[in-house]
């Protein structure tokens, strides 16, 4: 008769997640993991397999909370002006710093590392940085300063608010200046559909 698993799977990739987040996937060593969740490597590898099984685990985690979460900030109806929602999103960012975390994005960090030569870790990025496109593209509809962009604009400017959050959250990770994060919020304004700025 096999054994009880001797932990919450769950917890396990929550805690996981912790170490990815603060160390990065090539940066997670497995003594790490294993310290981190509180296992030993053969219940890791019985549970999980191996590193990258459970960092696309960890992934698929964090896009249920993260990004689901900044995706129902961006199309939330309660708030009728799509571009306060994108603005508090990014201040959003702006203040989580200034607390002191520089975590940046875990998607972020996997778009700039792993998923650059692994394609089930690129698939699951691309997954979830289109739902913020989408979720974008939604918010922009809902902007009256945005209201003379044509389709194909639209999901333009989505994409560039795609880069500028991915960079912000990757610059914030990297320790870059306060001050330079917080100027590159304020040049959203300067996006097309602000005023004077021609699309």
């Amino acid at each position: 008769m096999a054994r009880p698993r001797e932990f919450d799977l769950d917890a396990a990739v929550d805690r996981a997640m912790e170490v990815f987040w603060a160390n990065g996937y090539e940066g997670s060593s497995l003594p790490d993991l294993l310290d981190g969740i509180g296992i030993t490597r053969g219940s890791l590898y019985k549970a999980f397999n191996d590193k990258r099984s459970l960092f696309l685990l960890v992934l698929s985690r964090y896009e249920e909370q993260a990004i689901t979460s900044a995706v129902e900030h961006l199309t939330n109806q309660s708030v009728a002006d799509g571009w306060v929602r994108v603005k508090t999103l990014f201040t959003g960012v702006i203040a989580t710093v200034k607390k002191g975390d520089r975590r940046g994005c875990l998607l972020c960090s996997a778009a700039a590392g792993p998923a650059s030569d692994d394609p089930d870790i690129a698939k699951l990025v691309h997954q979830s940085l289109d739902r913020m496109r989408r979720a974008f593209e939604k918010a922009l509809v809902d902007s009256p300063r945005h209201s003379s962009l044509t389709d194909v604009e639209v999901r333009s400017v989505a994409d560039a608010l795609v880069v500028q959050y991915i960079g912000l959250r990757t610059m914030a990770r990297s320790q870059a200046p306060f001050v330079s994060l917080e100027r590159s919020v304020k040049g959203l304004e300067h996006l097309p559909g602000a005023p004077g700025v021609k699309v």
